[in-house]
C-alpha cells in the first residue's frame, strides 16, 4: 500500500472538526485556578464555545478539532475533581452558518465563572434544591427497558413498575421537534418557553407526579439534575424520580435507529438537531402548518423572542410576523401595529396555526375595531413627589409618546409634613433643649407644594394642619425606602377608586415607590388559586421604573403567591450596576424583574440615574413594549 495513503488519511482525521459537551457537579476549591487553566487550555487548543464555572462545578460546551478536543479530555481528566465525568465528544463539520455559530457561541471562547451551573428559577424566594438529592442516575439502556416493560410486572424491580410518567425537562423549542413516544407511558411536555419557568410548571402539576415513578430527561442531562432534585424535594410520594444519564444523546448513541424517541434532538451548539437514522419530521411550519424542522433561520417570535418554525416557502412572503403558540394562545398579535416614524400603521395579519399547548402569562387583548385609540397609562409618582411634579419629571416621555399613549396622573393618598434641615449656625445659637426638641422655626410655607406617599414607615402619622412641619438633622437616607411597608391597604383602596372614576385604563406605570406600589397591584390580580383584591380594576400591562418592593410583597402576599410568578405583561426600567442611580440599588430592581414571567416581561438596563431614560435606544424599546397592546 502506498505509505502517502495513510499519511494523507491520518492528517484529515487530524483535521475532522468535533464538538464536546460536559458537566461536573462537584465542590471546586479554587474557581480562580480552574478559571485559568480552561483558558489557557482552551486557548491553545484554539477551542471555541462556552465553559461555565461555580462553585459546585462546571459546563462545558466547545468545539474544535478532534484531536485538540481528545487533549482537553486528557487534561481535564488528569484532575482528580473530574472523575467519572461523561465526556460527550461527537465527529461533525465546521461551522457553516455564522448567524448561527454566533447565536450558539461558536465564534469565540467565553469562560464566565456563575452562581449557578443552570438557572433553575430566577426568582430570589426558589432556593435551589441540594444537588445531591437528584434522582437516580439511569443507564441508556436501563431506560429503554423501563420503558419497553411499562405496565408489566417485574418483581426483580418493583420500584420501576409502579405507574410510570415520563417527564421532558426540556423548552418548547426543543420538544416541537423531537420527543420520546414509548407506548403504555404517560408523557408529560411542560411547553415551557425557559427552563427557569419549570419549577412553577412542577407546582402547579404536583399531582401529576405524586405518588409515582418519574422518569426524566433532557439534552445531555445537566438540567435533569436539577429538576430532578427540586421535584424530590417536595417530599412524601415524591421519592421516586429516575433520570437518563447522559441525556438524548448518549441514548441516540446507544439505539442508532432511535428506539422510543421519535424525531430530532435540539442542541445548542452550531449542529442545530441531531437525529437518529430513521429521524422523521415531527415539526411543523408556524405559518402553514407543513411539515417542518428546521431552526437554522433563527427565526423568533415577535413577543417573547422564543424559536419558531418557518419554512423557506413561507420565510419568502414580506412583512410576516411571527407569534409563537404559547402566545397565540393568549391572543397576542390581534390587531397588531407598529410604530414608525412616531405614528401607527397596521402590520400584516398573522396567520397562526392552533396549539394546546398551556400557557402561564395572560395578556388582556383589545379588539380592533376601526382606528387604534390611544393607551391610557395610570402613572404613580414616588416617595415624597406629587402628580404634578411626576408630570413635569415625564413631560419628554409623554412628547414622544403622544401618538400612541395618554398619561394620567395623580397624588399618592398619604399627605407627607414637610421636611427642612436648618443651618447648623442656627442650631448652634439656640438654646441645647430647644434645638433637640423644637428647632428653629420652619421656614413659611404658603408657597409649598404638598408631598404624598403610597407607602409610609410602620410608625407613620398622617400630616395635620398644626403640625405641617418635620425637621431633620442628618442627610438624605438612601435606604429609606426599605422601611416604608405600611398604608398599602389605604393605596390599594385609593387605586380602586381612580380607576371606578378615570378609568379604563390599559396600564399602569410606576417609578421608585410607585413601581413598588403598581408592582404590588399587578400581584393582586386573580389566579387560578388566589383570588383577586383587585376585581374592580383591570389593566393590560405595568410599566415598573427604578422598581423595588420585594419586602412589601413578602408582607402582603402568601408565600405560595410569590412563588408563582406574576403573568402581568411587565416592562422593567431601571439603571445598570454601575449607573448614576443612587435611589435604588440595581439588585433590587433586578430581583423584583425576576418575580415577572420572563415570557411575558422585558428589562432595559441603562446608564443614566435616578430618571425615565427618553434618548435611543432606550425610547425605540419603550415604544415597542407599548405598541403590543395597540
Amino acid at each position: 500500500m502506498d505509505p502517502n495513503i495513510n499519511s494523507k488519511e491520518e492528517q484529515e482525521d487530524d483535521d475532522q472538526y468535533g464538538v464536546l459537551l460536559y458537566y461536573k457537579y462537584t465542590q471546586i476549591p479554587d474557581l480562580d485556578d480552574l478559571f485559568h487553566f480552561y483558558d489557557s487550555n482552551c486557548s491553545s487548543l484554539s477551542l471555541l464555545g462556552r465553559v461555565r464555572l461555580s462553585p459546585l462545578g462546571v459546563n462545558v460546551t466547545v468545539g474544535g478539532k478532534l484531536r485538540a478536543l481528545n487533549k482537553h479530555i486528557a487534561a481535564v481528566e488528569s484532575n482528580s475533581l473530574f472523575e467519572g465525568t461523561d465526556f460527550k465528544l461527537a465527529a461533525c463539520g465546521r461551522p457553516s452558518n455564522d448567524k448561527v455559530a454566533e447565536e450558539c457561541g461558536f465564534t469565540s471562547l467565553s469562560i464566565r465563572i456563575v452562581k449557578e451551573l443552570v438557572t433553575l428559577s430566577c426568582n430570589p424566594l426558589i432556593k435551589s434544591p441540594e444537588i445531591s438529592h437528584a434522582g437516580k442516575h439511569l443507564s441508556a439502556a436501563e431506560f429503554h427497558s423501563v420503558l419497553q416493560k411499562a405496565g408489566q410486572l417485574d418483581k426483580e424491580s418493583k420500584e420501576h413498575n409502579r405507574e410510570l410518567v415520563l417527564l421532558d425537562a426540556r423548552n418548547l423549542y426543543e420538544t416541537r421537534i423531537g420527543k420520546f413516544h414509548p407506548p403504555n407511558v404517560e408523557t408529560l411536555d411542560p411547553g415551557i418557553r425557559q427552563y427557569s419557568d419549570l419549577p412553577s410548571w412542577i407546582d402547579d402539576n404536583s399531582d401529576q407526579l405524586q405518588g409515582k415513578s418519574v422518569l426524566m430527561y433532557c439534552t445531555g442531562g445537566i438540567r435533569c439534575e436539577m429538576a430532578s432534585a427540586y421535584i424530590r424535594s417536595k417530599g412524601a410520594g415524591f421519592e421516586n424520580v429516575f433520570q437518563l444519564y447522559g441525556g438524548i444523546q448518549r441514548y441516540l448513541e446507544q439505539f442508532p435507529d432511535g428506539g422510543f424517541f421519535r424525531g430530532k434532538n435540539f442542541v445548542f451548539d452550531h449542529r442545530i438537531s441531531v437525529g437518529s437514522s430513521e429521524a422523521n419530521i415531527l415539526g411543523a411550519c408556524l405559518l402553514c402548518g407543513t411539515s417542518f424542522d428546521d431552526y437554522s433561520s433563527r427565526l423568533r417570535c415577535t413577543y417573547c423572542r422564543m424559536l419558531v418554525l418557518v419554512c423557506d416557502s413561507c420565510q419568502q412572503r414580506k412583512g410576516s410576523v411571527y407569534v409563537c403558540e404559547l402566545c397565540q394562545n393568549h391572543h397576542k398579535g390581534v390587531g397588531l401595529s407598529s410604530i414608525e416614524n412616531g405614528g401607527i400603521s397596521s402590520l400584516p395579519s398573522v396567520e397562526t396555526v392552533s396549539s394546546d399547548t398551556k400557557l402561564s402569562c395572560q395578556v388582556p387583548c383589545r379588539q380592533a375595531t376601526g382606528p387604534p385609540r390611544k393607551l391610557r397609562i395610570l402613572c404613580l409618582h414616588g416617595f415624597r413627589q406629587n402628580a404634578s411634579s411626576f408630570k413635569g419629571r415625564t413631560a419628554s416621555l409623554a412628547k414622544k409618546l403622544k401618538s400612541i399613549a395618554e398619561l394620567v396622573f395623580v397624588d399618592a393618598p398619604h399627605e407627607l409634613a414637610f421636611i427642612y434641615q436648618p443651618p447648623p449656625s442656627a442650631l448652634r445659637e439656640l438654646p441645647h433643649n430647644c434645638a433637640t426638641q423644637q428647632g428653629p422655626p420652619p421656614p413659611p410655607s404658603e408657597h409649598c407644594k404638598k408631598k404624598y406617599a403610597w407607602l409610609v414607615a410602620p410608625d407613620f402619622q398622617e400630616k395635620t394642619e398644626s403640625g405641617n412641619w418635620e425637621m431633620v438633622d442628618g442627610p438624605f437616607d438612601p435606604l429609606q425606602y426599605q422601611q416604608q411597608t405600611a398604608g398599602f391597604e389605604e393605596s390599594l383602596a385609593y387605586i380602586k377608586t381612580v380607576f371606578a372614576q378615570e378609568g379604563p385604563f390599559d396600564g399602569v406605570l410606576g417609578f421608585s415607590q410607585g413601581a413598588a406600589m403598581a408592582a404590588a397591584v399587578a400581584f393582586a390580580q386573580p389566579t387560578q388559586t388566589t383570588p383577586s383584591k383587585t376585581a374592580e380594576m383591570q389593566f393590560r400591562f405595568v410599566i415598573l421604573c427604578s422598581g423595588f418592593g420585594i419586602k412589601l410583597l413578602k408582607q402582603e402576599f402568601h408565600e405560595e403567591r410569590m412563588i408563582k410568578k406574576c403573568h402581568c405583561p411587565s416592562l422593567h426600567i431601571f439603571g445598570k450596576d454601575h449607573g448614576k442611580d443612587r435611589q435604588i440599588a440595581t439588585q433590587e430592581s433586578r430581583e423584583l424583574a425576576s418575580l415577572f414571567d420572563g415570557g411575558c416581561s422585558t428589562v432595559i438596563e441603562h446608564d443614566s440615574g435616578h430618571i425615565i431614560p427618553t434618548r435611543h435606544p432606550y425610547i425605540d424599546q419603550i415604544k415597542d413594549f407599548l405598541s403590543r397592546f395597540l
